[in-house]
């Protein structure tokens, strides 16, 4: 179902970059997945916001990047009301750190810091529902909250926010969650190990679809991106490969086999 109208609450269900450079970072997207990256309106109400479009669907969205740090991806949870929500996560140990506020009539948003230190958006949708079409080349294909510590306290967080189950499983000489909601894997869970570099915060990663991880590695390359994790199998799974974009904006690209994630 790559086609999507309305998300369940509970649900990823929209990405957008914040970024030092929308020109160059609409025109390497553009060159890597075909995006047709337009304004998202009058500048002067959206900020410059622009929407990817594939397909006739929004999949993305960059805007200017309002953080300190480098640039990054950010993904967007669905909520039934921001407002409660937001009240959930502090009650659960997170940190509000943008209260609910109106996007125009497009929905309400607030940002959130989970216990491990991680940042996820909120979403209620009004006009905009999320990304219009999912799980297939250039569409958002998964999210995965990567954390050093305080594993515990992220899963307790999230099925607090969220209601999402944890099943750990074992994956190489680590542990790999998924975060089930309803019985359906939507999110999932990494700790990093000391082959992390330091520097690297706890966050949440974008995972886009591509036909090939290493064609896709290819071309990133070409584009002007540096491949930090170049391509490698997940058994089961797909093969993927981790890029930061010329901006230095971090995210995955992953060729799902059979089943998938």
């Amino acid at each position: 179902m790559p086609e999507m109208t309305k998300y369940e609450p509970g649900t990823p269900s929209w990405v957008d970059l914040g970024t030092s450079d929308i020109d160059a970072a609409a025109t390497f997207y553009s060159g890597l997945f075909g995006w047709d990256v337009t304004p998202a309106g009058d500048d002067e109400q959206t900020g410059g916001y622009r929407m990817a479009i594939l397909n006739g669907k929004p999949v993305a969205g960059l805007g200017p990047q309002m953080d300190p740090g480098p640039p990054r991806w950010a993904t967007y949870v669905t909520v039934e009301d921001v407002d409660v929500s937001a009240a959930t996560a502090q009650k659960a140990g997170g940190n509000v750190m943008m209260p609910p506020m109106d996007v125009l009539d497009v929905g309400r948003m607030a940002v959130v810091q989970d216990p491990a230190g991680a940042f996820v958006s909120l979403w209620q949708p009004l006009a905009h529902a999320g990304s219009g079409l999912v799980n297939e080349p250039g569409t958002l294909t998964w999210d995965e909250l990567t954390v050093r510590d305080k594993v515990a306290e992220a899963k307790a967080f999230y099925a607090a926010l969220f209601g999402w189950d944890a099943d750990t499983q074992p994956m190489g000489d680590g542990e790999y969650t998924i975060f089930n909601r309803g019985g359906q894997g939507v999110a999932g869970l990494l700790q990093m190990n000391d082959q992390w570099p330091e520097h690297v915060p706890p966050h949440w990663a974008v995972y886009f679809g591509v036909a090939d991880a290493d064609a896709a590695a290819a071309k990133a390359g070409e584009l002007g991106a540096h491949v930090v994790q170049p391509p490698t199998d997940i058994p089961g799974v797909g093969r993927f490969a981790t890029i930061a974009d010329p901006q230095g904006a971090v995210f995955s690209v992953i060729a799902l086999s059979g089943g998938g994630i």
